[in-house]
């Protein structure tokens, strides 16, 4: 696959899986196989504390807990800058499923997410709710997790700066990681037209903790790469339960994304590896991603370009694209041993 007009399409490395250009290696550990299932999904709202900022999760699964029940591969969906976690359920009336959590629970995980410090329904602070602030935010929810499911690792599938958010954990309680999945990734930052063109504004993520985020720029986060690779019917559904929650969001992870790069050190992250880009997102470059890629010590690892998709791989289009490889790479079976 070639599109010469975007950087992310500069080379294409191996084609696999019939979705455009991967890197793929063979695993070195097995997740658990979740079946698909049928039933009823069932839901419940939690909340925990990291010090004293309240922090809101969510949970989804076919069918409510029951005691003695085996218990399910969990999956946490990470979100990243200028959205709350509802990014991953969200409903579009007519337009077909867009709720990651739906799809993953009918597959037969246990889904959980939560709204990091001053997003959605959680705490406010005067913080500006960087990288390393969501890094604590997962340690707590995990905590919940494993006291709600019985499950001492989980799965974390992030995008954006979600991703970075989960990367950093992972690095941070590698005890508590099973598989990572990275939707829309950046590693260096080098040659990314999205983040030169967010750095004109490193002054204002400097001196500021919270940034305007109106019903515009919602649009624009399926708009700037490539427009058409996501429903503008999506963006505006996605807009009115965001609104909800005020016109402004943190800067932190725009700070990061702009000044701090690297946050996620590829030597320092133990688990498996999926990382996803839209063949369009300007946030990360091919050459980027393959330096990240190539630095990760476990050889369970994989890098998937998705065609026809922008920087939004959880509400795009073909956002079905990126739910088939996420679950491939979760239900990983078990390798034959050598020798």
């Amino acid at each position: 696959m070639t599109n010469s007009d975007n950087p992310l399409a500069r080379r294409t490395v191996l084609t696999g899986l019939g979705l455009g250009a991967a890197i793929a290696a063979m695993p070195a550990q097995a997740a658990t196989v979740a079946p698909t299932e049928s039933g009823e999904i069932w839901s419940s709202e939690y909340w925990t504390k990291k010090g004293n900022t309240p922090l809101w999760m969510f949970r989804k699964r076919i069918g409510a807990p029951k005691p003695g029940e085996p218990a399910r591969p969990v999956v946490f969906f990470v979100h990243g800058s200028s959205v709350t976690s509802r990014v991953f359920d969200l409903n579009v009336p007519g337009k077909g499923e867009y709720s990651a959590m739906n799809e993953f629970a009918r597959y037969g995980f246990d889904c959980w997410t939560m709204d990091h410090e001053n997003y959605g329904k959680s705490g406010r602070t005067s913080g500006n709710s960087d990288i390393a602030s969501g890094v604590e935010d997962l340690k707590v929810a995990v905590e919940l997790i494993a006291r709600e499911t019985g499950q001492s690792k989980v799965h974390f599938v992030g995008e954006s700066s979600g991703a970075l958010r989960a990367g950093a954990y992972a690095m941070a309680a590698p005890e508590r990681v099973d598989r990572l999945v990275f939707g829309a990734f950046t590693y260096k930052g080098e040659g990314s037209p999205t983040l030169t063109k967010r750095a004109e504004q490193l002054a204002y993520f400097r001196s500021h903790n919270m940034r305007k985020r109106d019903r515009d720029m919602i649009r624009s986060i399926a708009t700037r790469d490539k427009p058409g690779t996501s429903d503008p019917a999506v963006m505006e559904a996605l807009a009115d339960v965001e609104m909800q929650f005020g016109d402004h969001v943190p800067t932190g992870t725009y700070l990061d994304m702009t000044a701090n790069l690297p946050v996620v050190h590829p030597e320092k992250v133990l688990a498996p590896v999926l990382l996803v880009s839209g063949v369009y997102d300007g946030i990360a470059t091919v050459a980027d991603l393959e330096e990240f890629y190539n630095k990760l010590p476990n050889g369970d690892r994989q890098l998937i370009i998705l065609p026809n998709t922008a920087h939004s791989v959880a509400l795009a289009i073909n956002r079905h694209l990126f739910w088939h490889v996420t679950r491939a790479f979760l239900t990983m079976p078990t390798p034959m041993p050598l020798g």
